[in-house]
This record gives structure tokens, C-alpha cells and sequence, in this order.
């Protein structure tokens, strides 16, 4: 049976998102712990802007949420539904590898 066109559309976006480095790197690191804007401006060598853009795409997509502490936001991952989807990859990367290497 085939997915609703729906469905497929959304399947789409979040593939698209998860498409892009910085956003897989910003995943990765929301997945240890919170950050704040300059946290990972640091640690992703990039632009604030940026950064703040693609943490935006992110927010919409309900991937990342934020919580306010004082005066800063911190992302966070909005559950691990994505981290789910990224170690099965992973696991499928591994798998291939292996038949790989056992075919070579």
C-alpha cells in the first residue's frame, strides 16, 4: 500500500532537513545536552546567523525546541524520534559496510 501523498510530502521535508551537514551536526550535539546560540557558534566554527537559521528551520519542523533561562535560549532535541531515525541509519551504514567488506 502507498502512503498518502501527505505523508510523503512530509517524509520529504524532514529528509530534506536532515539533507543538510549543519543541521546533522547541530542534531549530534542537542543529542549530549542543551546549548545556547554561542554554544554552538562555538563548537560549529560558523556565524551566528547562520547557525540561528538553520536552528529556526529546525524549531519549525519541531526537531529542536527551546527553553529560556534568564535571559538565554537553549535548544533542545523535542524527542527521540530523530535520534531514532539517525542510529537506524547508522546501523544501516555499518551494514553496508560490512557486506561490503566481505564481498571485496
Amino acid at each position: 500500500m502507498i502512503m498518502k501523498t501527505e505523508m510523503i510530502d512530509e517524509l520529504e521535508q524532514i529528509f530534506k532537513l536532515l539533507g543538510n551537514r549543519t543541521r546533522l551536526k547541530i542534531i549530534t550535539l542537542l543529542r549530549e545536552h542543551t546549548y545556547n546560540v554561542k554554544e554552538l557558534v562555538a563548537a560549529l566554527e560558523m556565524e551566528q546567523s547562520a547557525v540561528s537559521h538553520q536552528l529556526k528551520l529546525l524549531r519549525e519542523a519541531q526537531l529542536v525546541q527551546t527553553t529560556k533561562r534568564g535571559r538565554t535560549v537553549y535548544y533542545y532535541l523535542a524527542d527521540s524520534h530523530i535520534l531514532i531515525l539517525l542510529d537506524n541509519a547508522l546501523i544501516h551504514m555499518d551494514h553496508v559496510r560490512r557486506h561490503e567488506e566481505c564481498h571485496d
